[in-house]
């Protein structure tokens, strides 16, 4: 618009911007079908070993794998710590959870996840190499949530791993979960 033609706008006319909806990222990908969410079975941890759960991105997936959200759930009267790793080689394949879901429930037949959550119980196994970006302590009794928000992309191939720690002499009791989305 000239600014000529702006000045001889009439006072009454409305010159407001125009209302723009902002979707978030997690909630299109979940309309989409490509949102997913799960957790573990109960993770022991305590006396010597470890434990440990993530999301694997198979090699033949053609996807990749965007972690949004994890949470860990402290069930001891210890404090764990949280190793958060990326492409770790994981010694043993862990079992793939089957307390996972498509967030969009509605869609028919229900999307089926290609990346898969897997987990190991309790182990004295050390997973090799990778990269330890951080690590978190969870207090005793509470659920750490980290909100990672798509930023650590898994390619075919890839995984993100969180290994659970502990220097008590009993076994400690963890739930590990993930929100994430395929593209």
């Amino acid at each position: 618009m000239l600014l000529k033609d702006y000045c001889n706008l009439e006072k009454s006319e409305d010159i407001r911007p125009k209302e723009v909806v902002s979707i978030p990222i997690d909630l299109s990908k979940s309309t989409q079908g490509k949102y997913f969410v799960g957790q573990t079975d109960a993770l022991l941890v305590g006396e010597g070993s470890s434990a440990w759960a993530g999301l694997i991105n198979p090699h033949n997936s053609c996807i990749d794998l965007f972690v949004n959200v994890f949470t860990v759930s402290n069930f001891s009267d210890d404090i764990l710590t949280a190793e958060i790793w990326l492409n770790k080689n994981i010694t043993e394949e862990g079992v793939i959870s089957h307390s996972v879901s498509p967030t969009n429930t509605a869609i028919r037949p229900l999307p089926k996840n290609k990346a898969e959550l897997r987990f190991v119980q309790y182990t004295t196994a050390v997973p090799g190499n990778g990269v330890n970006i951080y690590e978190r302590i969870v207090p005793p009794h509470t659920t750490l949530v980290g909100e990672e928000d798509g930023k650590f992309i898994e390619a075919p191939g890839g995984n993100y791993i969180i290994v659970l720690k502990s220097s008590s002499s009993t076994l400690d009791k963890a739930i590990v979960a993930f929100g994430w989305w395929e593209n």
